[in-house]
């Protein structure tokens, strides 16, 4: 049972939360967290734990909430608990600043496009989708996402992974006319933001995946917006805002930060993502159904997290 004890919560933080914001026009820019999937010990979607992860993700100044993806587990879901969780998420973001974008992908487009609709249905702001599959063509893309995209009004997101070259990505662009967004994380990503904007008039919108690594070049180059893991998002959040402000040199220095919490934390994959949203009072375990991460989540590892964590306590907001 891998549950996080109050007590641990406490050791990194003795004192309370900065309160929620008040709810605003919900634009699609700026930092949206790819939502970690809280799961009880035994192994169920633990539903109270994701509308108190937005609810954290909010208090830490992000833009936008989007699950469920990669770093969300999404293949390890039941239709049922997938549901489920874009209703409970959704109903708790009319109250709430970030814009909500929901996962929609599945082997079967006939899911993916239910996904969608009950995503719609429910007041979602926007909708993301990885292709149908890493074997998948050109033409099978285009009619995927040409499918998914004539669904519903909902403004669109592609997910690009893999090979999915510009070209494609822009002929995905003219044709569905929902597609607004891509998520870029093919190839090279830092040398595809520039042809993307410029084939499209800047009229697709970038954001970065792979944990905002590159985050402060990527600014530099125009992107519209990150997807990092919800586990500190409000540091990301932070770089972006000082950003935008013109305090260039400040916002380096946050993202440093970040970076020294986002290198100990990728050493252990999900399992850490989740452990320090125990950490920070989020999750009540770190249970995973995708594997374990990259090393074993040992006591050694996990007292790593904790002191890492917090020496930048006195720059997390939520």
């Amino acid at each position: 049972m891998l549950e996080c004890g109050r007590r641990e919560f406490l050791r990194v933080f003795g004192g309370g939360a900065l309160s929620a914001m008040l709810p605003a026009g919900k634009k699609l820019q700026g930092i949206f967290p790819i939502a970690q999937t809280p799961f009880t010990s035994d192994n169920k979607l633990d539903v109270d734990s994701l509308v108190a992860e937005l609810r954290f993700v909010d208090r830490g100044g992000v833009r936008g909430f989007v699950w469920p993806q990669l770093a969300s587990e999404w293949a390890s879901l039941t239709e049922q608990e997938r549901l489920e969780g874009a209703e409970a998420i959704l109903a708790e973001a009319k109250k709430l600043r970030p814009a909500v974008v929901i996962g929609v992908q599945a082997p079967q487009v006939s899911t993916a496009l239910n996904y969608a609709r009950h995503a719609a249905k429910n007041g979602a702001d926007a909708l993301i989708a990885l292709p149908p599959s890493d074997k998948a063509g050109a033409q099978e893309m285009l009619n995927y996402y040409h499918e998914i995209g004539s669904a519903t009004d909902l403004p669109l997101f592609v997910q690009a992974v893999g090979d999915m070259s510009v070209q494609l990505i822009i002929q995905l662009w003219k044709e569905v006319p929902t597609i607004r967004y891509v998520k870029d994380e093919a190839g090279r990503p830092l040398d595809r933001i520039a042809p993307l904007r410029e084939k499209s008039r800047d009229e697709l919108k970038v954001f970065s995946g792979s944990h905002g690594r590159t985050l402060i070049e990527e600014m530099r180059r125009g992107i519209s917006g990150s997807m990092p893991a919800a586990s500190f998002a409000d540091l990301y959040a932070s770089t972006w805002d000082l950003w935008q402000q013109g305090k260039h040199r400040e916002a380096m220095e946050m993202h440093g930060r970040t970076l020294l919490l986002l290198t100990e934390m990728t050493n252990y994959g999900f399992e850490a993502m989740k452990y320090i949203l125990c950490l920070r009072g989020v999750f009540k375990t770190y249970e995973v159904r995708s594997g374990r991460g990259q090393s074993p989540l040992n006591d050694q590892a996990k007292e790593s997290l904790r002191e890492t964590l917090d020496a930048v306590r006195g720059y997390l907001r939520a």
